[in-house]
C-alpha cells in the first residue's frame, strides 16, 4: 500500500463493492423463508384441532386453528326442556371460548415463525 493512502479509500466514480447488497440479499432470503413458513403454518392450522370444555365440562367443542367448528358435544344432564335459554346461553359462551382458544393457538403458532413481530391480518 502506498504511503499516506487509507485502505478504505475508493476514488470517486468507482462503485464501492458493498456488503449492503449482500445484506439485502440475506434479508430477502430471510423474508422469503418467513413467508414460506407462515404459509405452512396457515395450512397446518386448517387441520389442527383445539378441544375446549365449558359449562363445567358439560359442553365439549372441537374447533380448528382456522376457527371452523368440528363438533359440539353436550352432556344430556345439561339439557332441560323447561330451561332452553340456559342451554342456549351456555352454548354461546362455549363457542366464544372455543373461538378465542383457537385464535390464541394460531397466534402462538405464527409467533414461532415471526419471532413475535406483529403482522396484522395473519390470524
Amino acid at each position: 500500500m502506498a504511503k499516506g493512502r487509507r485502505s478504505d479509500f475508493i476514488p470517486r466514480g468507482v462503485p464501492k463493492a458493498s456488503s449492503q447488497s449482500t445484506g439485502n440479499n440475506n434479508m430477502m432470503q430471510r423474508i422469503q423463508q418467513m413467508q414460506d413458513d407462515m404459509r405452512k403454518v396457515q395450512e397446518e392450522l386448517e387441520t389442527e384441532q383445539v378441544n375446549v370444555t365449558a359449562a363445567g365440562g358439560a359442553i365439549t367443542i372441537v374447533i380448528t386453528g382456522h376457527q371452523h367448528l368440528q363438533s359440539i358435544k353436550i352432556d344430556p344432564a345439561l339439557v332441560d326442556p323447561s330451561d332452553v335459554g340456559m342451554l342456549e346461553d351456555s352454548l354461546v359462551a362455549a363457542v366464544n371460548e372455543a373461538i378465542l382458544a383457537s385464535q390464541e393457538h394460531a397466534a402462538k403458532r405464527l409467533e414461532a415463525v415471526t419471532g413475535g413481530i406483529s403482522i396484522p391480518g395473519l390470524t
